[in-house]
């Protein structure tokens, strides 16, 4: 495998970086909306696992990469289940991906502007620092929600930047979503690194023409 460019820290002002599959096991989330809700649902409405699967399949990838998507109320009204609750059930699951809370310790000496920026919705955000008290390591974290566009949209892009006033050709963007990063690179963010493997259970991923790692500690 080819030997991934180093990044130029000294032309960084600003970091920015996605939370689940790039800092936060995707395993939890796959399992989640692939396993668990379809059994819930099954259970809720006497269907069959499979026939369930089969059922929802589409709803779900009708409404990928808009906000609805990650937004809990949506869910919840659109499936008779209570997604917050089920998810807080859950917590226990949710976990850093190797080399992801070393990596955050390392950024926090660094000097650089630290900054959150998720598809998730604020209550799950919410959830998840609980958890695993992942703010900390942050200047500031934004959840797309009140922006009212997720970040595969380039809407997002310009309200980000105005709130946050960084220098896109100075600033450093890591997620797992090529969808994600292909409108970040459009807006004209300077620095992009793709995650290869942001579901710690499963094979790498590909990620098209983006420089990509492993894991986001690969960029130490």
């Amino acid at each position: 495998m080819p030997k991934v460019p180093a990044v130029d820290w000294a032309a960084i002002d600003t970091v920015l970086l996605d939370m689940d599959g790039t800092l936060l096991d995707l395993r939890f989330d796959n399992w989640f909306w692939q396993e668990l809700i379809p059994s819930r649902y099954a259970a809720a409405n006497g269907l069959e696992l499979a026939e369930t699967q089969r059922l929802l399949a589409p709803r779900f990838i009708e409404v990928r990469g808009t906000l609805q998507w990650y937004c809990i109320e949506y869910w919840t009204r659109e499936l008779g289940l209570d997604i917050g609750g089920i998810k807080r059930e859950a917590l226990a699951r949710v976990d850093f991906l190797p080399g992801a809370r070393e990596f955050l310790l390392r950024l926090k000496d660094s000097g650089k502007r630290r900054v959150l920026v998720t598809n998730a919705h604020p209550r799950t955000l919410g959830m998840k620092n609980e958890r695993v008290s992942l703010t900390q390591y942050f200047d500031v974290c934004y959840s797309t929600h009140p922006f009212a566009a997720p970040k595969e949209d380039a809407a997002f892009w310009p309200r980000l930047a105005a709130e946050e006033r960084f220098l896109p050709q100075r600033t450093l963007f890591v997620d797992d979503s090529l969808a994600v990063l292909n409108t970040a690179r459009d807006f004209g963010i300077g620095c992009l690194r793709a995650v290869r493997r942001p579901d710690s259970g499963r094979p790498p991923q590909p990620t098209g023409d983006h420089v990509a790692v492993d894991r986001i500690a690969d960029l130490l």
